[in-house]
């Protein structure tokens, strides 16, 4: 690999460090699975600080593209770049700025309505209880790459519409922390997949027949009670989704 940090480049000197190393994972300099150079060496390579290579190795393990093994090192997981976690508690706002991309939405629809049986017994309430209708067109450096759904009972997010959701990067998870004091704890997840119809194939950019993911979540507060309810239907390349997993001791 080559050196080529400089202080003349605009951006921090870390993000210079994990560039040259994303080159040199998906061009296989670095084999999948193949231990990385030691700390000292890469510093010696860039002529950063130790600091500023573990910000570049940090945000590596977080994307997926390493592996950090204690008293061992660091290791290329042989994973392509683009992929993102499948987390309850962090947003689709926060998880692409996490991935150095720019997040943005359109708004298709907000609107109070009567809870239907599903929404119903998701949120925990009666059939017929107003909750907000919020969906969104989610975008990815401009592409769109989903579709959200999200429904919250009213009584517990009074002026949720009055914010401007065309707004492309308003976070719906900051709004709820910042307003109402309300953090995702738990909750569960279901995974399916469908054919798109010809709504959601056209604002995906897809031809049909087109599969599509679709990830169906609800996020309870740490009393237990519920936030959120959520279906997001995937692009199945733009938005790819990864489940990270460890061996539990025992």
């Amino acid at each position: 690999m080559l050196n080529s940090v400089t202080r003349d480049d605009p951006r921090p000197l870390y993000k210079q460090v994990k560039a040259r190393l994303v080159e040199a994972l998906e061009s296989g300099l670095i084999p999948p699975h193949s231990k990385l150079a030691s700390e000292r060496e890469l510093v010696e390579q860039y002529g950063v600080s130790r600091i500023t290579i573990r910000q570049a190795m940090t945000e590596l393990v977080r994307e997926g593209l390493l592996r950090s093994h204690p008293g061992k090192g660091f290791y290329a997981t042989g994973r392509r770049r683009g992929s993102y976690e499948l987390e309850l508690m962090r947003s689709f706002t926060a998880t692409a700025m996490e991935h150095g991309r720019n997040p943005g939405s359109r708004l298709l629809t907000a609107a109070i309505e009567p809870a239907g049986e599903g929404t119903a017994q998701q949120l925990e309430v009666e059939a017929g209880t107003p909750v907000i209708s919020l969906r969104r067109l989610r975008l990815i450096d401009g592409e769109a790459v989903a579709i959200s759904h999200d429904w919250l009972l009213q009584v517990r997010v009074p002026g949720l519409l009055d914010l401007d959701w065309a707004n492309g990067n308003r976070s719906l998870y900051a709004e709820l922390a910042s307003r109402y004091g309300l953090v995702p704890h738990n909750g569960h997840t279901l995974l399916s997949a469908r054919l798109a119809d010809e709504a959601e194939a056209r604002l995906l950019d897809l031809k049909p027949p087109a599969a599509l993911l679709s990830v169906e979540q609800i996020a309870y507060d740490a009393h237990g009670s519920p936030i959120n309810h959520t279906i997001s239907l995937h692009h199945p390349t733009r938005y790819p989704l990864r489940l990270d997993q460890e061996q539990r001791a025992g």
